[in-house]
């Protein structure tokens, strides 16, 4: 497969040109968090392809995981994620996260955050594979939206940072091996060249590329697929976890049913109304995602259904409707009332594990590229995140991102300037029906690279990701919806080949023909990275690198 350098054409000595000191892509809690780090004499441009309030944050429901009670400690939080992680977790990033959170959390308090409280104090929950009540949460269940209120309204308070809402970035700028920018298409307008000192990713997941998905329509994968195409190094893409839980009416759209109702009692029970998780796992409902995921497609096959339920009918109705206000709304639509009737759920893509490789202070592979979030593989959730420790990532690593952001431009040449770039418009190919190919690409991916997987599936993927990638990638797309198709086959094509390589299984990442842990040769991380050459992508650069040195690397060739 060729993957064009750039997907759009431009020419910088005809192009409309923005300079600001630094430019973050997407304006997620991350993305925000980071813009706040910044110096304020330094300006600051957060672009995001939709409204500000659309991103995977704002529809986070659980909350936030942080030692706040006195009965709570470090080093339980710690073992719970290094737990969950399956021996993938790098401790250090761990210990540095955690010890950090309430820290995070105070800030968002200071902000505006109104968190839920009981007796005056902060409401704890607990959600599955933590050994503590730590889960801070607001509004019941709409955590991030309260959050992202709180925080998008401090940052239109910042002098410093414009926001760019309906703006898509479509590619890195880079230019002697150094990232400068971004090509930046606003509704109705021509691509603007946005030249940076510093630049920081915050794009958020990927979930758009299955079929079922917790995630909302903007998170196609933009930019893992925006990084991999000017030779960023990804890392351990076959990592995505599904949540257990998602609610499954036939014809609507998928929503999240959060941990949360598990954590306060909830039941999950088959059509004959079996509670059957124990017989999985002594931890019951509250085991980690990942075996919560697999023991409800083992359930779902051994009883040929479609969906199991979720029953809080043992629990008390008032506290259930007070709690999850949210969700007993979303289910009245199909009338169902949470407190008496058994909700449809099943499993559905929900967070990206892998994705841009970053150090400690978020520095990507690429000078001048720095990275936080969903979007990036920090090492915090090894191979399998710990419930609510998702926010908490983003907080963390977008104040450290933005930081050192910060200082690197600070420290740099106070002139900026446009350097001359030019990508020639490519030939078109006849057009075709971008909703149909989309379509067939999520229910490729459900159905061979889903929660378990197997050789075989894995192969029909990869060839099938392949020939559908040798008519799109060539064409020449002007619109949001043909660019997010190509970074959805971009990085399905990176994830399969990354499953297809790990031949064990380890956290989120299941193989029923390799049903086992293989510690001796695949307790590593693998790194995927677009060989560039002169601005271009080359054949066969799709070259899946296990980081330790005892494992034999594997290469597939697109």
């Amino acid at each position: 497969m060729i993957t064009p350098r750039y997907l759009v054409p431009f020419d910088s000595r005809r192009a409309n040109h923005r300079f600001t000191d630094v430019l973050i892509i997407g304006g997620g809690l991350a993305g925000l968090r980071a813009a706040h780090a910044v110096e304020p004499n330094l300006s600051v441009l957060v672009v995001t392809k939709d409204k500000l309030r659309e991103s995977n944050s704002n529809y986070a429901q659980g909350g936030i995981a942080g030692v706040l009670d006195p009965e709570d400690c470090f080093d339980d939080h710690i073992r719970d994620t290094l737990i969950a992680g399956a021996n993938l977790c790098d401790r250090d990033v761990v210990e540095r996260v955690i010890r950090e959170g309430p820290l995070r959390i105070e800030e968002l308090i200071r902000w505006g955050t109104q968190f839920d409280k009981h007796a005056g104090a902060l409401a704890l929950g607990r959600e599955g594979g933590h050994s503590h009540e730590r889960i801070v949460h607001a509004m019941g269940d709409a955590t991030g939206r309260e959050i992202m209120r709180a925080v998008i309204e401090h940052t239109h308070s910042a002098p410093n940072i414009d926001v760019w809402e309906n703006a898509f970035t479509v590619d890195l700028l880079t230019l002697e091996g150094r990232c400068r920018g971004a090509v930046i298409v606003r509704a109705g307008e021509q691509p603007t060249m946005v030249w940076a000192k510093e630049t920081i990713l915050c794009t958020g997941g990927v979930g758009q590329v299955f079929r079922e998905s917790t995630n909302p329509a903007v998170a196609t994968g933009d930019g893992t697929s925006l990084a991999y195409r000017a030779g960023v190094q990804l890392r351990d893409m076959e990592f995505i976890q599904f949540h257990p839980t998602v609610l499954y009416i036939a014809g609507s759209s998928r929503s999240l049913i959060t941990e949360a109702v598990r954590g306060e009692g909830a039941y999950l029970v088959d059509e004959s109304g079996e509670r059957f998780m124990p017989k999985y796992d002594d931890r019951a409902e509250l085991a980690p995602r990942d075996i919560v995921s697999q023991s409800i497609v083992s359930q779902m096959k051994e009883t040929s259904q479609a969906c199991v339920y979720l029953s809080l009918a043992h629990l008390d109705p008032h506290h259930v409707r007070s709690r999850f206000p949210g969700i007993a709304e979303a289910c009245l639509q199909f009338g169902l009332d949470i407190t008496t009737d058994r909700i449809p759920v099943r499993p559905g893509a929900h967070y990206m594990i892998g994705g841009v490789s970053v150090d400690s202070q978020g520095r990507t592979s690429l000078p001048g590229l720095w990275a936080a979030g969903e979007a990036t593989s920090s090492g915090l959730h090894g191979a399998n995140r710990l419930a609510s420790n998702s926010l908490l990532e983003g907080l963390v690593y977008g104040a450290h991102a933005g930081e050192a952001a910060s200082r690197s431009a600070a420290e740099g040449p106070h002139r900026m300037m446009a350097y001359r770039i030019q990508q020639t418009p490519r030939e078109q190919t006849r057009a075709f029906d971008i909703a149909d190919v989309r379509i067939s690409l999520k229910s490729l991916m459900g159905r061979r690279v889903g929660v378990q997987r197997d050789a075989e599936g894995l192969a029909q993927a990869h060839e099938q990701i392949r020939s559908l990638s040798a008519y799109v990638m060539p064409h020449q797309f002007d619109s949001v919806e043909g660019w997010e198709l190509q970074n959805l086959l971009l990085t399905a094509s990176a994830m399969t080949a990354a499953a297809l390589s790990r031949c064990e299984s380890r956290g989120v990442h299941f193989r029923s023909d390799f049903p086992e842990a293989d510690n001796e040769n695949w307790r590593c991380h693998q790194t995927q990275q677009i060989d560039v050459d002169g601005g271009y992508p080359q054949r066969g650069e799709l070259i899946t690198r296990p980081t330790s040195d005892h494992v034999a690397p594997s290469q597939i060739n697109d």
